[in-house]
């Protein structure tokens, strides 16, 4: 849907490309004289720069970006994720360790560990999902990487991530 309605927005610039030439007469006549003219006739540096800037601004609009608490590998988080079946939707928990973040933009994603009946199970959420209802930060962990598949390994004790310490404001 995202590429549809871009695809709509780059062709109404370049229909105001072409008005701004004059060529609106005979595009009627020809319409693959959009394709041709957005070939030859670049735009100049200022010119793209605004075009760039209002594809930006349309897509900013497009694009709803939730609002996330800041956490990273070592937090111990719960993802509230909808679930469809058929019909009916439901919201299903999933509380864990962040084991890893990656990747930028819309493809971000974040990986949340958890042990069920001693077996560990991770699953993979993309941070941009419209199916996250929300995500609640339960602790913050002390790790010293970014990347803790080590905990992969290990069980018991050993795989216990420590709480980091925080200083708390005594109210007056």
């Amino acid at each position: 849907m995202l590429k549809f309605e871009l695809t709509i927005v780059l062709i109404a610039i370049l229909l105001f490309i072409t008005a701004k030439q004059g060529l609106l007469s005979e595009l009627k006549k020809n319409p693959l004289l959009i394709l041709q003219l957005s070939i030859k006739a670049l735009p100049s540096q200022s010119e793209k720069i605004k075009i760039m800037n209002a594809i930006d601004f349309v897509h900013e609009q497009l694009t709803a970006t939730p609002a996330l608490p800041n956490f990273k590998a070592g937090d111990n988080i719960t993802v509230n994720y909808k679930i469809v079946e058929g019909a009916k939707e439901r919201i299903q928990s999933f509380k864990g360790d962040v084991i890893k973040r990656q990747g930028t933009g819309a493809t971000a994603t974040f990986t949340v560990r958890k042990m069920s009946d001693g077996v560990g199970v991770e699953r993979l959420f993309p941070f941009y999902s419209p199916n996250i209802e929300s995500i609640v930060l339960n602790k913050v962990g002390k790790v010293r990487r970014a990347k803790l598949f080590y905990l992969r390994e290990r069980s018991g004790k050993s795989a216990r991530i420590q709480e980091k310490r925080m200083a708390v404001a005594l109210k007056k």
